[in-house]
C-alpha cells in the first residue's frame, strides 16, 4: 500500500508540477498570472475530437498514431497560447497588472464560451488509449501503465526544460528576463521572442496536461481545466512567484499531500479532502506568505 501510495503521489504532483510550470513561465517573464490557462488545457483536450453535442466523442485527430497524435496536440497547444499572446496580451504589455489579469479572465471566458457554443456543454466519453490503464506489477504494488507514462514523461519533461533554460540561447534570455525584463531589453533581449517563447511553452505544458487528463479519466468537459488551474495557481504561489523549481516542487508536494489525505483521511472525512488540503496551504502561507521556494529575503510578489 505504501508502494502504490508513492506512486499516486507522484503521478498527481506530476500533473500539478506540469500544470504550474506553465503558469510560473508567464509569470516570471511578463508578472502575468494567466487565468486563461485552465481553458487552453481544455482547448487541447476538445481538439481530439468531431464537434458534437452527444455524449459520447467522435475521436477527429485522436484516432491518429500516438506519435502523430501527441506531436499535434502540443503544436495546438502552443499555437493557441501564442496566438493569445499576439492578439490580446501584446496590446496590453505596457499597461497596469490589473488590467492584463482582467484580459486574460476574458479570454478564459471567451474559449469556454466557444467550445460551448462549438461542442456543447454535456461531457463527453472519449477512449483514448485504454490500454494504458493496464496493471503492471512494480516490487509489491500493482500500477496502472499510464501512471508510469507519467511519472516518466514528467521526469523527461522537467529535465528537458532545465537543459532547455540553462543551455540554449532563449532559455537563457527567459531567464534574464525573469529575473529584471528591463535590464534584460537593455542588453539586447528581444521582448517579443522570449515573450512568444514563454508563451509557446507554457501552451504545450497545457496540452500535457489535456492528454494526460483524457486518457487518466476517460471524458472531456468544458470545465475540465478549471480544477487543475487552481490547484496549479495554487502551486505557483506556494512555491514563490516567478521560481520555476519552486512551482514544480510546490506542485509535487501537492500532488503528495493530496494522495496522502485520500489515503488516511477516516472515509466519512474523504469528500472535504480539499478543504484539508487548502487548510494546509493557507497554514503554510501564514508561516511563509513569499513563498516556501522564494529566497529567505523575498517579499511576497503579488
Amino acid at each position: 500500500m505504501s508502494l502504490q501510495l508513492v506512486f499516486d503521489a507522484l503521478s498527481l504532483g506530476g500533473i500539478y508540477a506540469i500544470a504550474a510550470l506553465g503558469i510560473a513561465l508567464i509569470f516570471g517573464v511578463m508578472k502575468l498570472v494567466n487565468f486563461a490557462h485552465g481553458q487552453f488545457i481544455a482547448f487541447a483536450v476538445f481538439a481530439l475530437i468531431v464537434p458534437s453535442a452527444n455524449a459520447v466523442a467522435t475521436l477527429g485527430i485522436g484516432a491518429l498514431p500516438a506519435p502523430l497524435l501527441i506531436t499535434l496536440v502540443l503544436a495546438i497547444g502552443a499555437g493557441l497560447a501564442v496566438l493569445a499572446e499576439r492578439l490580446v496580451f501584446r496590446p496590453l504589455r505596457d499597461a497596469s497588472p490589473v488590467s492584463l489579469m482582467v484580459a486574460s479572465f476574458a479570454l478564459g471566458v471567451m474559449l469556454q464560451n466557444l467550445l460551448l457554443v462549438t461542442y456543447g456543454g454535456r461531457p463527453k466519453a472519449v477512449s483514448l488509449w485504454a490500454g494504458l490503464g493496464a496493471p503492471v506489477p512494480v516490487l509489491t504494488a500493482q500500477v496502472p501503465l499510464l501512471q508510469l507514462i507519467v511519472i516518466g514523461a514528467v521526469a523527461a519533461i522537467l529535465a528537458g526544460l532545465a537543459l532547455m533554460l540553462k543551455r540554449t540561447r532563449i532559455g537563457l534570455e527567459m531567464r534574464a528576463a525573469a529575473e529584471d525584463f528591463g535590464m534584460a531589453r537593455l542588453l539586447g533581449v528581444k521582448a517579443n521572442v522570449v515573450i512568444s517563447g514563454a508563451f509557446a511553452l507554457s501552451g504545450a505544458l497545457a496540452a500535457v496536461v489535456a492528454l494526460v487528463l483524457v486518457a487518466q479519466t476517460g471524458v472531456a468537459d468544458v470545465r475540465m481545466g478549471g480544477q487543475i488551474m487552481l490547484v496549479a495557481f495554487i502551486a505557483t504561489v506556494v512555491g514563490g512567484m516567478g521560481s520555476l523549481p519552486g512551482a514544480v516542487a510546490a506542485g509535487l508536494l501537492i500532488g503528495a499531500a493530496s494522495a496522502l489525505l485520500q489515503a488516511f483521511l477516516p472515509p466519512e472525512a474523504r469528500p472535504f479532502r480539499d478543504a484539508f488540503l487548502y487548510g494546509l496551504v493557507i497554514l503554510v502561507l501564514l508561516a511563509r506568505p513569499q513563498g516556501l521556494f522564494a529566497p529567505a529575503g523575498a517579499k511576497p510578489r503579488v
